[in-house]
């Protein structure tokens, strides 16, 4: 049994059990978070799609850590000007894990 949802402009495929990574979210780790976007869920060799979301469909996780991605280096620069930029960045993130898909 799986699931699509959407949440911070993205879409996943989550599984029970599943830990993964989406962009950051305002919660505490510890706490239980409730997906209600869901875009279809599949059980039983049945696909129900929503349009444009399933209604009664929700998907529970719990909330295991905030992280930081990798670094990513952002270099600027102009030929024969002397200008030069160096700056790093690193993405915040919410790790959760899943918990139960109700449809």
């Amino acid at each position: 049994m799986y699931a699509i949802i959407e949440t911070g402009g993205k879409q996943y495929k989550v599984e029970e059990g599943q830990v993964f990574d989406v962009e950051k979210l305002d919660v505490e780790a510890g706490d239980e978070i409730e997906f209600d976007v869901v875009k279809a869920v599949s059980k039983d060799d049945s696909l129900e799609v929503g349009q444009p979301t399933l209604e009664d469909a929700t998907v529970t996780a719990d909330v295991v850590d905030q992280i930081k991605g990798d670094k990513v280096i952002v270099f600027k620069y102009k030929p024969k000007n002397n200008y030069r930029k160096k700056q790093g960045h690193r993405q915040p993130y919410t790790r959760v894990k899943v918990k139960s898909i109700d449809a």
